[in-house]
């Protein structure tokens, strides 16, 4: 991120680049998308602008599910937003090379999952490795995992890879059991292209 940083004028443009090279056939609005890239509406605001002028998005009107309190059923609500302008000159090259450059090492994950508890077994899949038919992109094992902690690190991850992520978290008494047992999810994972970033749990 640092070396898009310096190139691109800052992290957050980084993100937003993206968040909408990613996820291309979406529109987002302001809210959102701060709220997506963990960066201050303020910032985003004038990012948004300046990706405008530069023909990379344009603007988009689109039906947003809004979560009601209390058990109420979401409603949808008209909103004004952004989505990817494909006719942006640069786009395949630009999309070529972040995709190049959104390469996430063993370090780096295991780094910012570190405080969601002891972890004992972190594999990548789906995105990770440009395998999209891949049941989760990410399955974290470990012990007195922290809910909290770890759905923060998760959304960082997301907020600099520009996509959501597809995960399943397991305490490693259930991931053992369920391995033992030949769990269908756990098949899915194993049985088809992945990376380990960690192991300490000798998965063959």
């Amino acid at each position: 991120m640092d070396t898009l940083s310096k190139l691109f004028g800052g992290a957050a443009k980084v993100k937003m680049l993206k968040l909408f090279i990613f996820n291309p056939d979406e529109a987002f609005d302001t809210t959102y998308i701060a709220d997506r890239t963990k960066e201050s509406l303020g910032k985003v605001r004038r990012e948004l602008s300046l990706l405008h002028k530069a023909g990379f998005i344009k603007k988009r009107t689109f039906f947003k599910t809004i979560e009601n309190g209390r058990g109420g059923k979401p409603t949808k609500r008209k909103t004004n937003g952004w989505t990817l302008d494909r006719k942006f000159v640069y786009l395949a090259p630009l999309r070529s090379f972040l995709i190049s450059m959104n390469q996430f090492g063993p370090k780096h994950i295991a780094s910012k999952l570190q405080r969601s508890g002891n972890m004992k077994l972190i594999i990548v899949s789906g995105v990770f490795i440009q395998e999209p038919d891949s049941r989760v992109d990410l399955l974290i094992v470990g012990d007195h995992l922290k809910k909290n902690v770890l759905d923060n690190a998760i959304r960082t991850i997301e907020a600099e890879m520009g996509k959501e992520i597809r995960y399943a978290v397991f305490e490693t008494p259930d991931f053992q059991y369920r391995y033992g047992l030949y769990d269908k999810l756990i098949r899915d994972i194993l049985d088809f292209p992945h990376k380990k970033m960690l192991d300490r749990i000798g998965i063959s």
